[in-house]
């Protein structure tokens, strides 16, 4: 499989493969089915898993744990991340201590690649923090005066070998870390033809996934593109049953007219969407697959490269 470079860390596969699948969230599959679409990625060349505790309760980080036996492949890296929320300052150590300590003994290993803070970072006095549920939340000011020491700390640890954040928070305070010193090694950013989060957008403003992007790479920090298929809003038809106003449903009826340009193409909706990810200017794009043929599908995708530009203006004018 293809190599890109990835910031300032080795080059990586252009495909990683994520946890969400294998912790079951994205529709039913078994738990040997995981272990052995684990083993199927690393076969086709994927370089990168890329975990969290909360991807099924631990059961992503035990599946790569049973798969390889704490013993990973030749090249292979693994990422996990931790949700904290907005503790007060003397437990933050201990929870995100604890935390990669748990996804060491899952996964096995005795170092994480890479470290996320999975929370969204949030500035002080925005409207986000007036919603009901706030447990997503990290403030901005507690990122650059508590956590980002404490990433660094571990990495001299030796616990982790780099950290990064999840570049779903407010888009401003994304772009703010981005350009501090100590920087990310990595931020994980939406990459998909909608430019949409889905549920995970806590804020009014846009999401701006592509100036995130833009501004990472001009800071050296390595781009991994999430939820190609916006949680399944992407795919020829949503494999979980969800309100009618959910986020992701409200998605799926918003891309109509990307599916008929599929029907018309005679194209699978699903590939359709990881190419048009894989346009994007991102270093490697996190697959949400949850069994071999999913996997399959996206390694075709991956083969078949990024799509002619004319056709990303048809799909781009197509959920205009």
């Amino acid at each position: 499989m293809q190599t890109q470079p990835f910031g300032r860390l080795a080059p990586v596969s252009v495909l990683t493969l994520g946890g969400g699948g294998l912790g079951q969230l994205w529709g039913p599959t078994t738990r040997e089915e995981c272990v052995a679409t684990v083993k199927a990625a690393v076969d086709a060349g994927i370089t990168l898993i890329d975990l969290a505790p909360r991807y099924g309760d631990g059961k992503a980080e035990q599946v790569v744990g049973e798969a390889f036996g704490g013993r990973l492949p030749s090249g292979v890296r693994v990422t996990s991340k931790c949700n904290l929320g907005n503790p007060p300052p003397e437990r933050i150590e201990r929870i995100l201590r604890q935390s990669i300590e748990a996804s060491l003994r899952l996964t096995q290993l005795d170092r994480l690649d890479v470290f996320f803070l999975h929370s969204n970072i949030v500035p002080r006095g925005n409207a986000m923090w007036r919603r009901v549920d706030t447990s997503r939340f990290v403030p901005l000011e507690v990122f650059q005066d508590t956590i980002r020491p404490l990433f660094e700390k571990f990495v001299t640890e030796g616990l982790i070998g780099a950290w990064g954040i999840t570049g779903i928070g407010h888009p401003d305070a994304i772009i703010t870390v981005l350009g501090q010193a100590p920087k990310p090694a990595a931020v994980q950013v939406i990459a998909n033809l909608l430019d949409s989060p889905g549920g995970l957008k806590f804020f009014d403003e846009p999401a701006s996934p592509r100036e995130i992007m833009a501004v990472a790479h001009a800071n050296d920090v390595a781009v991994m593109g999430i939820r190609a298929v916006q949680a399944g809003a992407l795919t020829a038809a949503i494999d979980r049953p969800l309100p009618a106003d959910h986020p992701e449903m409200l998605d799926y009826a918003r891309a109509a007219g990307f599916r008929a340009i599929c029907a018309e193409l005679g194209e699978n909706p699903a590939i359709l969407a990881h190419r048009y990810a894989l346009s994007l200017p991102i270093d490697t794009l996190v697959l949400g697959v949850k069994n071999r043929q999913e996997l399959a599908e996206c390694i075709t995708a991956a083969e078949a490269g990024a799509l002619a530009s004319d056709l990303i203006a048809r799909i781009d004018a197509s959920v205009a």
